[in-house]
């Protein structure tokens, strides 16, 4: 497991509650996870970024994310190595990889080893805890 000893981004829980909605500092701040096909973004395949929605990381790229069919919004990788932190979660009974924001420590969701190549990877993430970023439309150079 990985994880950073100083997050860049820190704030009291009163700051985190008055930044987020309730929801998203369930989700974020207290490690919950939404209900499945309920969240923001678990089916949007629009080209773009996913960012924290905690303090503005890059987390994902859409050229990751892939239908997992579960129901939370999924990617074969992060966007780059370092944009997350892996965590031993023994939360119900049972033992997975938890994610969280490498900047701020917020709950992302968590990964597992069932997903698609070339990674094998499937970041199972909280749409609540993601902002998409749009791509900016593409410009043909050779327009007149």
């Amino acid at each position: 497991m990985t994880g950073n000893l100083q997050l860049k981004v820190q704030k009291t829980d009163a700051e985190w509650r008055a930044l987020l909605t309730p929801e998203q500092y369930i989700v974020t701040r207290e490690r919950r996870t939404e209900h499945a096909y309920t969240g923001t973004n678990w089916e949007n395949m629009a080209d773009g970024t996913y960012h924290c929605v905690c303090c503005g990381r890059l987390l994902f790229a859409s050229q990751a994310k892939f239908y997992s069919g579960v129901g939370w919004p999924a990617f074969c990788a992060p966007a780059k190595p370092d944009a997350v932190t892996e965590h031993d979660d023994r939360s119900f009974f049972i033992r997975r990889t938890e994610v969280r924001c490498a900047d701020c420590g917020a709950h992302i969701g968590h990964v597992f080893n069932d997903g698609p190549n070339p990674t094998g990877r499937r970041y199972c993430t909280n749409g609540t805890a993601l902002e998409f970023r749009k791509a900016a439309p593409r410009q043909d150079v050779n327009a007149a």
